[in-house]
């Protein structure tokens, strides 16, 4: 019986053991889960280069409200108070309510005039509504971004939007060209190529993406292209000697690229076939 017991106590240690193994190999496989974001960096109040990381969706959202303001020909000063707006009403993201009738990206109020409900879920028409508020505004080039945009929003909370601008700040230097190979996006799970030209001609203005550009134009299309690139299934982006790859998931020197802007959108996945 001795015997018999010591031989349970051996198997029952190897069980612990082989358990153990297990569960630490499901939270080693975690630890390693490649997590999908896009990251803009630059140079904070400090002068220290600082990032900021942020989801797909929400940096497609900015990508187009920062394209927007381009189309209409508004500085970056514009973008960075549109931008500070939304991660303050939404968090970039599209939502289909909120606080009694708001809507979409800015948390837009139907019967406040701002458009019908399904107007306002449309990116591209919310940040235009929003642009051009803005315009309107006295003053508004001179405007601390908190103030701009309560201007624009009269929120409850007129303070909350400060909180929000060094990321804007950021992120609105990369779109508009500002701020060379600033923004990155990695791990991302493309969609299937979508008509690329129609949606840069209704958010940029132009459906001429390819080709020779001065610097800051380029950089504000190539900007646009890894910030959208999940959703307009885009996998590789060059310009001035430098390339981003949805593969590697950031900006590389490349002597290949040329200094002309050129793009790749993932071709469809095939089409899944049973057993």
């Amino acid at each position: 019986m001795r015997g018999c017991g010591l031989k349970l106590a051996i198997a029952f240690g190897v069980v612990v053991v082989v358990v153990a193994g297990i569960v630490i190999g499901i939270a080693a496989t975690r630890d390693t889960v490649a997590t999908p974001g896009c990251t803009v960096r630059g140079p904070g109040n400090d002068g220290a280069e600082t990032t900021y990381t942020f989801s797909p969706e929400q940096m497609g959202h900015a990508a187009t409200i920062s394209a927007v303001g381009v189309k209409l020909g508004m500085p970056a000063h514009a973008a960075t108070i549109a931008l500070a707006t939304a991660l303050q009403e939404s968090k970039l993201r599209n939502l289909e309510g909120g606080d009694r009738d708001s809507v979409g990206l800015f948390q837009q109020r139907p019967s406040q005039g701002w458009g019908k409900p399904d107007q306002l879920r449309d990116p591209v028409y919310a940040a235009t509504a929003f642009y051009r508020k803005l315009a309107k505004l006295p003053n508004w080039e001179n405007l601390p971004i908190t103030e701009a945009a309560q201007g624009v929003q009269l929120s409850g909370v007129p303070d909350a939007y400060a909180q929000w601008e060094p990321q804007s700040r950021l992120m609105a230097a990369a779109f508009t060209g500002l701020r060379p190979a600033a923004l990155t996006c990695r791990n991302l799970t493309l969609a299937g190529p979508a008509d690329l030209a129609a949606a840069a001609t209704e958010e940029l203005g132009t459906a001429r993406l390819s080709g020779a550009h001065p610097a800051g134009r380029g950089w504000t299309i190539a900007s646009w292209l890894v910030g959208r690139a999940e959703q307009l299934g885009v996998d590789k982006v060059s310009f001035a000697g430098q390339t981003w790859t949805a593969q590697a998931g950031e900006w590389a020197q490349d002597a290949a690229a040329g200094q002309d802007l050129s793009l790749h959108q993932a071709p469809a996945a095939p089409p899944k076939t049973g057993n």
